[in-house]
């Protein structure tokens, strides 16, 4: 079985030459996409050209561009049982364990293999911090756990092309992007230990701390953000009608809760399928089952605020505070994982 090693690369160093030489002595074919280093790097990439296929790009366009630019070649040249190992260009994957994850493809064709660094003592504080994050945000999102959920060496096989390039992202948030695929296309992670490297303290990473974390984080805060935009005009409505009813006795605190999350329930079902989840499956279908869970949790939500409020005489906008934070995660799970989850695998 044929193995690809691909790299994207962007201005890179000496590190880049001695990995190839590494990667072709361990029998795999190379492929490097040049993302616009410009005139300064002709001689480096043209060495590389001596034992890699180098494609480029006349100007850089980022991670996930290139990573997909090398896949649309791969796809065009190698049959589907091929695995693709892909690396970063600046000294931080070993040969073996380039070697070790291709293995893992070979034997797990339908999965995604991750090479997982441990990051302990010696490890750049912000990647420790990034990646504690990121892991702590996918968890969340995606119910899925992932131990390293920025490294670059990753493999699978060629089959598993087409629906990495149908995903979106044209720079370090790419290869988020596609963790966060995998649980809703159905497709399983495995992840192979690796060594953690990081010469001069990872210096020479293009990775722009401020830009790139939130577009990395973007795609993962929609979710939080429209349930947070809904959260505030439940409340306020909720607290706007609290006070006008409050005549009415008992039936005020009922009355309002129904009536602010009906509204608040139809500005986020609109919210996430078209803006957080792109879902495009049948809106009668999705939007029945929706509010079916919205009225579930609804009676959940309104005996529950009613008790704390009627039966144990909490304030009554503390009381709405800690109902909806009770709630949130219910609601999160069954939107993220029934109802608007893909309905059609991988092909």
């Amino acid at each position: 079985m044929t193995r690809i090693a691909l790299i994207p690369a962007f201005e890179p160093d000496g590190h880049l030459l001695n990995l190839l030489q590494a990667l072709q002595k361990a029998d795999f074919t190379l492929v490097v996409v040049d993302d616009g280093s410009g005139e300064s790097y002709r001689s480096l990439f043209a060495q590389a050209a001596q034992t890699a296929t180098v494609l480029t790009h006349k100007t850089n366009r980022g991670k996930g561009r290139a990573l997909k630019t090398g896949f649309s070649h791969i796809q065009a040249h190698f049959p589907v049982d091929t695995v693709v190992v892909t690396l970063d260009a600046d000294g931080q994957h070993s040969v073996p364990d380039a070697v070790r994850c291709a293995q893992a493809a070979e034997q797990a064709p339908d999965r995604l293999i991750l090479g997982y660094r441990t990051f302990g003592n010696g490890v750049p504080l912000r990647s420790r911090f990034g990646n504690a994050v990121t892991r702590v945000i996918y968890r969340c999102s995606t119910g899925t756990a992932v131990r390293d959920t920025q490294t670059g060496l990753r493999a699978f096989p060629v089959s598993l092309i087409p629906l990495l390039l149908s995903i979106e992202g044209e720079r370090y948030e790419y290869e988020m992007n596609v963790l966060l695929a995998c649980p809703k296309q159905h497709l399983s992670i495995q992840e192979v230990e690796i060594a953690t490297i990081y010469e001069d303290g990872n210096l020479c990473s293009h990775f722009h701390t401020f830009r790139d974390s939130f577009l990395i984080y973007k795609e993962i805060l929609k979710f939080a953000g429209s349930s947070f935009a809904c959260f505030l005009l439940d409340y306020g409505l909720y607290s706007l009608l609290v006070l006008i009813t409050a005549p009415w006795g008992n039936v005020s605190i009922p009355f309002s809760n129904v009536m602010a999350r009906t509204v608040s329930a139809g500005v986020n079902f609109t919210l996430n399928r078209s803006l957080v989840f792109h879902n495009h499956d049948n809106i009668i279908r999705t939007s029945a089952q929706y509010f079916f869970l919205v009225i579930c949790i609804l009676c959940g939500n309104t005996f529950f605020i009613n008790w704390l409020v009627n039966g144990l005489g909490a304030n009554k906008f503390a009381a709405k505070l800690v109902t909806e934070l009770t709630f949130f995660t219910l609601s999160w799970f069954f939107q993220k994982f029934f109802i608007f989850r893909k309905q059609k695998a991988r092909s």
